[in-house]
């Protein structure tokens, strides 16, 4: 990871990264054109898709949950570079990279400091020709197959002790060959722990339950779950 600190705006570049920090600029991408659209998550802050030098990207911005969220959009409390939330997440994609898991690559990553507090975007590769799980669900019900490859996709990530904080049926991307997790904010590397392993699964399968109570036709039946848990034991 390569760091590279501008007044009280840190930048940080993943290996080979041709990232610049112009490219965290909306009104930069947007007199260029690189804007290429935005995520289809039904959150409230969806990211930007971007087209630079013929290359796919997505830029998140880091914003507050919960109660915290209504009151201070996207402020954090500073706690050190190496424990910001960009600096984290950055760090573990890289660690996926090198594992040679499933993930989005990481491209750069921006930390603004004022005073005590901070605020993050975050640019990675955009998976191009992906949707995600409730997405591709809408459509069409999943194989028996690709069910079981889902399983075994999330069993390759916890061997390798990836822990993934919000593992949820919008932060699965597929297209017609390969499966792929997204949005590793608040993850880390663990040792695998059948606790921690469990609670992950556990909240994939609240996600499903809940989307086929939201969305109208999910093509998602309890029991797909059996499937994905026959891909993950093996």
């Amino acid at each position: 990871m390569q760091l590279t600190e501008h007044r009280e705006n840190t930048l940080l570049l993943a290996p080979d990264s041709p990232a610049k920090e112009c490219w965290f600029d909306r009104e930069w991408l947007r007199r260029g054109n690189h804007i290429d659209g935005h995520s289809d998550a039904s959150g409230r802050n969806p990211a930007l898709f971007l087209k630079i030098d013929g290359n796919h990207y997505v830029l998140r911005h880091y914003y507050r949950g919960g109660l915290p969220g209504k009151l201070i959009e996207d402020a954090y409390l500073w706690p050190g570079l190496n424990k910001t939330r960009a600096y984290r997440e950055l760090k573990l994609l890289e660690q996926i990279q090198a594992l040679e898991l499933p993930a989005c690559r990481p491209v750069a990553a921006r930390i603004e400091r004022q005073g005590f507090s901070y605020r993050a975007d975050l640019i990675t590769e955009r998976l191009v020709g992906c949707r995600d799980l409730v997405g591709a669900l809408s459509r069409e019900p999943l194989s028996e197959p690709r069910w079981i490859q889902l399983g075994q996709v999330l069993a390759r990530f916890h061997r390798a002790g990836v822990y993934h904080a919000d593992l949820n049926a919008r932060n699965i991307l597929l297209d017609n060959e390969h499966i792929y997790l997204i949005d590793f904010d608040r993850g880390e590397m663990r040792n695998p722990d059948r606790k921690w392993q469990q609670a992950n699964l556990d909240r994939l399968l609240r996600s499903l339950r809940k989307e086929a109570q939201r969305v109208s036709g999910l093509k998602w039946q309890e029991s797909d779950w059996s499937l994905l848990l026959k891909g993950y034991r093996q």
